[in-house]
């Protein structure tokens, strides 16, 4: 975490993705690590160099789309974001940042989401760490149809994402039952697998299908490191969450997915209830460290 994220791309009025949510958890965090930024390098692993540039000169503050704009700060709070989320690959941590990024693709901003911090993440992992082979758990109250995009046709990446459906960004949906699938995990296809949730699920159905389905999927993957996409707009009191969540869960999953991989390392998503969004930091913590 850095104090800048508290000052760079700041929001528009009343959007939900704020400089106040790096403000809370500086306040309640005050002993944490701070990284330098990602490189473009880093950054090209994964998204065009067009998309960059424009990404990089932007002048003015301007909305891409309905929800997600940008300002001549963005960029620098892009690489930032990205460059802490790769000292938690380092490290083995949690890397608390702003703007989120599992709705980002290849050359598209959406959904907030501006750089794919876990999917730089993944690409660090295994240019520079040589970690063949790596999961990416992402447990945010929407789909990370960005995380998806770009690993689709990638077998050494395998992405599980649980998601409450139909909700946006609208992707991640049940199979078709008319299509033929391949066997998920180390098969030929496509290494994905969603696990869309219904509206209004808590804590008993979102558990039974992480442990039941999300768990056992990956360690048949066999990954060399799991990162964890974490989005607290899954709890009941998020403005944003169609579910009922509640803190044991984020405990739950936590500890679970640290014993899935030799390597872990996580990065924040959504989450905008200010007043719990702390709270649930520190249970999730609590839950990879065991506690």
């Amino acid at each position: 975490m850095h104090p800048d994220f508290a000052r760079l791309h700041p929001e528009p009025f009343g959007h939900p993705e704020s400089t106040a949510r790096i403000h809370v958890l500086l306040s309640a965090f005050p002993e944490h690590v701070e990284a330098g930024p990602a490189t473009r390098a880093d950054l090209e692993r994964v998204h065009s160099a067009d998309y960059l540039d424009n990404l990089e000169h932007v002048t003015d503050e301007s909305w891409i789309d309905f929800d997600t704009y940008v300002t001549p700060t963005t960029f620098e709070a892009a690489m930032l974001a990205a460059g802490h989320t790769l000292e938690a690959v380092r490290r083995g941590g949690f890397a608390l940042v702003r703007p989120p990024g599992h709705h980002a693709s290849r050359d598209r901003a959406m959904g907030f989401c501006l750089v794919n911090n876990i999917a730089v993440a993944a690409r660090y992992a295994q240019a520079e760490l040589g970690l063949e082979r790596v999961a990416i758990l992402d447990w945010d109250i929407h789909h990370g149809n960005g995380t998806e995009s770009i690993f689709w046709d990638d077998p050494s990446v395998f992405y599980v994402s649980l998601h409450a459906w139909p909700y946006y960004p609208g992707t991640g949906g049940p199979p078709d039952p008319d299509e033929e699938t391949e066997d998920i995990p180390g098969g030929a296809g496509p290494t994905t697998l969603n696990i869309p949730i219904p509206g209004g699920t808590g804590d008993r159905e979102f558990l039974q299908a992480f442990e039941e389905i999300a768990c056992p999927a990956i360690e048949a993957f066999h990954p060399d490191i799991l990162l964890a996409s974490i989005g607290f707009d899954a709890h009941r009191e998020d403005p944003l969450s169609p579910c009922t969540l509640t803190d044991d869960a984020y405990h739950r999953m936590a500890n679970l997915a640290a014993g899935l991989a030799p390597r872990f390392a996580a990065v924040i998503e959504g989450g905008y209830n200010l007043r719990t969004l702390p709270r649930l930091v520190e249970t999730t913590i609590a839950g990879f460290e065991g506690r």
